[in-house]
């Protein structure tokens, strides 16, 4: 196996306020539960996890410029993560209220601030090197306000001979935005990465397989993942799959992240994709059994 390029990952950096609870929710009501203050952000998790496996990252990011952006920043920095992050005057760091029920499912309602306004002034005196790989968290292209930075980068990159990845990240915002915009972002060779949410969300089908076939027949590789039934991935006629690994499902906030990140880990030193699954599946296992997003 060659050695690991610079994996680069554009996304957000947040701040997660996490509760989770110990009863099912009560509308109008009281429901007990836990809260903390976690780091989170999609981008962030998957440049946390890299560093974590070991690999060289960089995060090019927007926070705040406030006490949060900062210490958020401190953690990401701790933990291996080159960063490239802007400080905003005008916007908070972004933030996101996570539930986290007694099965573990998580839903988010996210304050994106400040990385709504990453910028393509963001991207000024980044190297683009052949044999290094661009990473984007979706939320960046979804929402309009960082959607020109997004696409800036991911031209610069695939001009540069660079690989690139996209995590498709949200079901709801991609139906908001609608399909074929979104997959006119991609590029023949791209890799995807979905859930089975998201990839019924753009192409219109509820089984995972037939999802699968609709996004490789765009010549893209294309990375399903279906929770507790494991991963499926499609490269025009070639088929992989693996299952989940047993683990307590605690808290899948990030579980997705950490998927992406083992995938890559693995993919971007020119490993089979059997073996980048297994290391994907091992470390979103390991993401499950933790409170957080994070390693």
């Amino acid at each position: 196996m060659t050695e690991s390029p610079l994996i680069r990952v554009l996304g957000e950096v947040m701040v997660d306020v996490l509760a989770r609870t110990s009863t099912a929710p009560a509308p109008g009501s009281d429901a007990p539960a836990s809260i903390s203050d976690e780091e989170g952000g999609s981008g962030a998790n998957v440049a946390a996890w890299l560093a974590d496996l070991r690999v060289p990252v960089e995060l090019v990011a927007r926070v705040g410029d406030d006490s949060r952006g900062a210490a958020a920043l401190a953690v990401l920095d701790a933990a291996g993560v080159t960063l490239r992050v802007a400080r905003d005057a005008e916007r908070a760091t972004g933030r996101c209220v996570v539930i986290v029920t007694p099965d573990g499912e998580r839903t988010m309602f996210p304050d994106p601030g400040a990385n709504a306004r990453l910028a393509v002034s963001d991207l000024d005196g980044l190297p683009w090197r052949a044999g290094d790989h661009l990473h984007v968290s979706a939320y960046s292209l979804l929402r309009e306000g960082s959607r020109e930075a997004a696409l800036t980068a991911l031209g610069r990159a695939r001009a540069a001979g660079l690989s690139v990845s996209i995590d498709a990240s949200s079901e709801a915002l991609l139906l908001a935005l609608g399909p074929e915009a979104f997959l006119s972002w991609l590029a023949p060779g791209d890799l995807l990465l979905a859930n089975a949410d998201e990839a019924s969300a753009l192409t219109g089908h509820s089984n995972p397989l037939d999802a699968l076939r609709a996004l490789t027949d765009r010549d893209l590789l294309v990375v399903v993942k279906r929770g507790a039934d494991g991963a499926v991935v499609g490269s025009g006629d070639q088929r992989w799959s693996a299952p989940a690994m047993p683990a307590e499902n605690r808290d899948s906030t990030g579980a997705g992240d950490a998927f992406a990140a083992g995938f890559l880990a693995s993919w971007t030193r020119e490993a089979d994709i059997e073996e980048a699954l297994r290391l994907a599946t091992r470390v979103a296992a390991r993401a499950v059994s933790l409170q957080g997003g994070r390693p």
